[in-house]
Order: C-alpha cells, then sequence, then structure tokens
C-alpha cells in the first residue's frame, strides 16, 4: 500500500509521456505534413535512446539508489517532453523521441529490480501484475484527456502542442516527490514494524543465499545462456506487438471510423480495459500455481489468433475492432508473468544488467513496431501485411518460451 500505488502513478505519467505521440498524431500531419513514414519512425527512435543507456540505469537502482534515480528520470524527462511541444520539421521531432527515450532510459527495469528489493518470489507477478496495470490504465485516462486537449487553441498554440506541455509537468512533480517519497530498502522503511523491516529481509537473503548455490559465471557468461537469449527474444516480440497498438491503434480506429478525435480516442480506450482485467487475472492464477512458462505463452498464442482473421478477410468495423480488443488484452497479459522469469534465474548486480539487458534490447522492437507499420502502411495502404508478420513472430516467441529449461517456482514447493 505504501510502494506500488505511487510507483504506479509513475508509471501511468512515464507511459503517458512515451506514447501521447499517437494521439498528437491525429493532429500532426495535418499541420506538419508528416507522413506516415515520419510519425512511424519518429514514435520508434524513442526506444533508440532507450536502449543505449538502460543497463547502466538498472545497475544504478541496484547498487547505488532506487529513488535518486527514479527521481533524475522523472525530472529530465519532463522537460524533454515539454521540448516535444515546440518541433517543427521532421528532423527536431526524431532529435526530441531521441533524448526523451534517453531521459527516460533504466526506469522499468529500474523499477523491476526495485521491485525485488521488496516482494518475495512468490509475489511478484501480482507485485508486477499491479504495477504494469499503469500501461492499459494510462491509455484509459489519457485518451480520453488528449481527445479534450487536441480540441483547445490556447495562445495561439494547437492542441497537440499543448498536450505535451501538459504532460510534461507531473512528471517533473513527481520526480521531486519521489527523492524525498520512495525508501530504497526495507531497513530504511521507518514506516515498517520492526518486526515488519525484519521478515522481508529475511525473506530475501533466504532467497539470495538459495542462489549462493548456483555456479558463479559473470555477466558476459549469463547473456549467453540459452534461456536469457529466449528471454530476449520473446520480449522483443511482444514489445513489437505492444507498441505497435501503442501508437498505431488511434490511427486505425480513425481511418475505420471517421469519428471525431475525441470519440476515436474514447473507443480506443476499449482494448485497454480488457488489458488491464487480463493482466491482473494472468498474474494473480500464476502466482497461485507458481507456473510461468505457459502463463507468459499462452498469451502470445491467443493474440496471433486475433490477429489471424485480420490478415485473412475483410471484416467490418464492429468485428475489426473487436479482434484488436482481444489482441491487445492478450498481448498485454504476457507482462506479469514474464518479468518474474530473470529474477528467479540470476541475482544482485548480474540480475540487474540482465534485467537491463532484457529490457533495452526488447524495446528495440519498440522501434521496429511502430517503423515497420508504418513503412508497410505507407506502402501497401492497409495494416494486413503489418498484422501477418506480427502474427508469425508471436507464434514463434510463445513456442521458444515452452523451451526454456528452467521454470521459476515458488523455491519452498
Amino acid at each position: 500500500m505504501r510502494l506500488l500505488p505511487y510507483l504506479f502513478t509513475l508509471y501511468i505519467i512515464a507511459f503517458l509521456d512515451r506514447t501521447n505521440i499517437s494521439s498528437a498524431a491525429l493532429e500532426i500531419p495535418h499541420e506538419l505534413g508528416f507522413s506516415d513514414n515520419v510519425i512511424g519512425m519518429g514514435s520508434g527512435i524513442f526506444f533508440i535512446g532507450y536502449f543505449l543507456l538502460e543497463i547502466p540505469g538498472a545497475v544504478i537502482v541496484e547498487r547505488w539508489s532506487a529513488r535518486r534515480w527514479i527521481a533524475r528520470i522523472m525530472v529530465t524527462w519532463g522537460l524533454v517532453t515539454i521540448w516535444m511541444a515546440f518541433i517543427h520539421t521532421p528532423r527536431q521531432f526524431y532529435i526530441v523521441r531521441f533524448l526523451l527515450g534517453a531521459a527516460e532510459a533504466g526506469f522499468f527495469p529500474g523499477i523491476i529490480v526495485y521491485l525485488t528489493h521488496w516482494f518475495t518470489p512468490q509475489d511478484r507477478a501480482k507485485a508486477m501484475a499491479n504495477f504494469m496495470a499503469a500501461i492499459p490504465i494510462s491509455q484509459i485516462i489519457g485518451a480520453p484527456i488528449a481527445g479534450w486537449v487536441l480540441g483547445t487553441h490556447w495562445h495561439g498554440l494547437s492542441g497537440w502542442r499543448w498536450l505535451f506541455i501538459l504532460e510534461g509537468f507531473p512528471a517533473i512533480a513527481f520526480g521531486i516527490v519521489t527523492y524525498f517519497y520512495l525508501t530504497d530498502r526495507p531497513h530504511q522503511a521507518h514506516w515498517l514494524p520492526k518486526d515488519e523491516q525484519d521478515w522481508v529481509a529475511s525473506e530475501l537473503e533466504t532467497e539470495k543465499q538459495q542462489k549462493k548455490f548456483a555456479p558463479t559465471v559473470n555477466f558476459f557468461e549469463v547473456i549467453a545462456r540459452r534461456e536469457i537469449l529466449i528471454l530476449i527474444f520473446v520480449y522483443f516480440v511482444q514489445i513489437i506487438a505492444a507498441y505497435a497498438f501503442v501508437f498505431w491503434l488511434p490511427t486505425m480506429v480513425k481511418r475505420l471510423s471517421g469519428l471525431s478525435n475525441f470519440k476515436v480516442l474514447a473507443i480506443a480506450t476499449l482494448p485497454w480495459v480488457f488489458a488491464f482485467m487480463t493482466m491482473q487475472l494472468n498474474g494473480w492464477h500464476s502466482d497461485r500455481t507458481g507456473e510461468r512458462r505457459w502463463h507468459t505463452a499462452v498469451p502470445l498464442f491467443l493474440s496471433a489468433a486475433g490477429l489471424m482473421p485480420l490478415v485473412f478477410f475483410n471484416l467490418g468495423t464492429i468485428p475489426v475492432l473487436a479482434l484488436l480488443t482481444l489482441v491487445v488484452g492478450f498481448v498485454m497479459a504476457f507482462l506479469p508473468c514474464f518479468w518474474p522469469m530473470p529474477p528467479a534465474l540470476l541475482s544482485g548486480s548480474t540480475a540487474a544488467a540482465t534485467i537491463g539487458l532484457i529490457n533495452s534490447i526488447g524495446l528495440l522492437g519498440g522501434f521496429a513496431g511502430p517503423a515497420l507499420m508504418g513503412y508497410l502502411s505507407g506502402q501497401t495502404h492497409s495494416f494486413k501485411t503489418s498484422f501477418a508478420c506480427m502474427m508469425v513472430a508471436l507464434i514463434v516467441a510463445g513456442t521458444l518460451t515452452l523451451t526454456l529449461r528452467t521454470q521459476p517456482r515458488d523455491r519452498r514447493r
């Protein structure tokens, strides 16, 4: 109750600042003349900057201080988000999106590492699900607000420019609060009774001692492991699908329906409502059963099944929206069961660096997904080719997940 609601709020702010370009893209092409290819490239280039600084950020959280590093990240990305409101050319668009990615780098893996400082292995999928519920909630909250802001024209600035300004300030404010609010480790938590501090520390120390019986390996040996390479590839594929929909869903709905921006963004929240429910249910059931692989693979297979009719048939607006809702919901259900796996295999700074590596390489899919979809859409004037590529990749990723040799479970079982 002390940590998760606050971290949840931070991730809502982060995800809004990362993805508000999907709402702004409803207006930017008309004012600045950007093509689908430019929008897709700019949306994805965020992850190039993110990739470069991701691993150091995760290690800093493990070795130095989560609250200081997260506070720094938030203030920086808030300032860059506001800067986004003043772009005029594709080059400026690319530069600011790259810098936004560099500013936010380390936030997500830092939080994943931070949660391992507080939650025991058998509770981590639920904690991840609660934290990552911020992804769909940010879309549910942010889309109607963005629809309203896009309709404004204050002081000679277009609505999409105000969208970046208004969503940049909360990051700065919460960054300052974070420095004073978060606690790095249980033994520093003055808000916890002493016996609870000791219990949490004891449980986490037991996990750490159990991992010491595994052979000692360095970071470079770890990343050569078959299991780690599979985790990187699987996450890369999931991110391609997730961010393709994050950035392009409002545009898809707009082209299907021809409705106003506000109605389009309101409709675009429906898949994220479903995603919120699937994430919570899958995370809860994974912790209850102690099983991770199938809970990670099955959502990928279901997402691919949802894409299949979109590839092979010409459907009406309502069936397409229903299938997109299912696909988005199942793609997101993957997350809370995937992220407890790397900490179960590794520990300490090696785990932190590996989590950063998985996230940074995986998030290059955040570049590939929107950019590829923008390019293919511009070439074919349809999203079907993108859906077909995505469907095959999801099937392969789900199959590889089931081949993992190590299935993390509650060790006490």
